[in-house]
């Protein structure tokens, strides 16, 4: 059980290596980890687990009221939500079922709605509900007028995707598998299974599992497949200050289109409020920069849904890259000959589906024969509370009595201690850098940006990352 960023590979044969520690990569790896009798590789290209898509979404728990029925995702969202909020409720990880409201603002979206409840029925969600404009109003006072209408899903949740895909990594490590941070994939050839050619050497695996993300086509293709294509489709987003939480009780969705769920606004577990996303299809995979032209465009649908919003602060701006494939389902394909499997096209419903993706890989495994062997389930991890409506340690007199430095603030805008920065930066998978601290423990995200806590957040990452 090992997390490496620099030096060599171990040259030892892995069964199996995952490629991509986003939250589908650390949970399929998280699941094999539960099979002591396997020998794990958890790759990562970047420096810290979750740096690609999973950093950057919109942080919802879905019921799949929405999917296509009878699809491979509707399937395991449905299942995946079970599981992960089970998941949640064990490990600490702030979820709030605050529910949704798909609202319609002309005749058309009106018409969709009964259609909608009836594809939420047929995907097993069956406590959607109609709601007239008095009761929409009822629900939602500071709604933007002319809603004629919504659908209420009251399973729908706000999570936090940063503890998620860290609580998956951490026990996917603790369990026994290696992270191998740092580690770009460049070259795969036939060699007993397969050998990985990376930017810090060789790895070899008996079994490959490509959770590639964005660059889960560009693998495929280098294993002779030509099954999908991603395209990166960012989404800018819009992180409005915590003065505004009152503003919204539920997350407001639009009536859906080809392009996706369209822009939302939602309340997040951290006390804030989203506006977004964008749906541009762009060819850089790297594109995660800001546009003035997708926020203006976020400001303008933003001002109709909730008027009142647009005087509030922002906090931050942030991109992400969902990787689209023009495809209706995921691309999840087993090639057995190769001893290979493609999980491909994941977009942003793939943190809830996660734990039910992993279940489902490692049945593809076993059926490509790979001798699983027993379970152990994997320790208990308690992964510490980033969310707003649940005790944060400032708040706990126990804890800081037991140790007072959970009672300094470094942070406080965020109301982050010194006790969280210190137990982050000796945590089994640490931060690497300052945005890996922040996305831990949320030091440097509130509305001065770092401005006035962070040299002090710096001093202590350096000392704590100090050889």
């Amino acid at each position: 059980m090992t997390v490496t960023a620099a030096g060599p590979l171990p040259t030892a044969p892995y069964d199996v290596a995952v490629v991509g520690a986003g939250v589908v990569g650390c949970a399929i790896a998280r699941e094999l980890a539960r099979r002591p009798r396997l020998r794990i590789a958890l790759v990562e290209a970047q420096d810290d687990v979750g740096q690609g898509t999973s950093k950057a979404n919109t942080a919802i728990l879905h019921t799949g009221f929405d999917a296509t029925p009878g699809t491979l995702e509707a399937r395991l969202v449905r299942e995946g939500y079970t599981r992960l909020g089970a998941y949640a409720a064990e490990t600490g990880i702030p979820v709030e079922r605050v529910g949704a409201l798909l609202v319609a603002w002309d005749e058309e979206q009106l018409a969709a709605l009964p259609r909608l409840a009836e594809k939420a029925e047929r995907n097993a969600c069956h406590d959607t509900a109609l709601l007239d404009p008095a009761e929409l109003y009822a629900r939602e006072p500071h709604l933007g007028p002319g809603a004629l209408g919504a659908l209420h899903v009251p399973g729908e949740s706000i999570i936090c995707p940063w503890t998620t895909t860290l609580a998956y990594a951490t026990q996917a490590v603790r369990a026994g598998a290696d992270l191998h941070l740092n580690t770009a994939v460049r070259e795969v050839s036939p060699s007993d299974g397969h050998l990985l050619t990376t930017s810090r050497g060789t790895l070899r695996a008996r079994h490959l599992v490509n959770a590639a993300g964005l660059h889960a086509d560009t693998l495929d293709r280098a294993l002779g497949h030509e099954d999908f294509t991603v395209t990166p489709r960012r989404g800018q987003l819009l992180v409005y200050d915590k003065l505004a939480r009152p503003l919204v009780r539920h997350i407001l969705l639009p009536v859906p289109t080809a392009l996706g769920k369209g822009v939302l606004v939602a309340p997040t577990v951290h006390g804030n409020v989203l506006l977004g996303p964008t749906a541009e299809d762009l060819r850089d995979k790297r594109a995660t920069g800001s546009t003035a032209d997708g926020l203006a465009a976020l400001r303008d649908k933003g001002r109709r849904v909730l008027p009142a919003l647009l005087q509030e602060e922002v906090t931050a701006v942030y991109a992400g890259l969902r990787a689209a494939t023009g495809h209706e389902d995921y691309r999840i394909t087993a090639h057995p000959g190769q001893a290979y499997i493609t999980v491909g096209g994941i977009r942003s419903t793939g943190l809830t589906a996660s734990l039910a993706i992993a279940a489902h890989v490692t049945g593809l495994l076993a059926d490509g024969g790979l001798d699983l062997g027993p379970v152990r389930e994997p320790e208990p991890v308690t992964m510490p509370n980033l969310g707003e409506a649940f005790p944060r340690p400032y708040q706990r007199p126990d804890l800081i009595a037991a140790d007072p430095e959970y009672g300094t603030l470094v942070c406080h805008c965020e109301r982050v201690s010194r006790g969280e920065i210190r137990d982050a930066l000796a945590s089994t998978v640490p931060p690497r850098s300052l945005e890996g601290l922040r996305r831990r423990t949320r030091a440097r995200a509130g509305r001065c940006q770092g401005f006035y806590c962070g040299a002090a957040v710096r001093e202590l990452f350096e000392r704590g990352t100090r050889p």
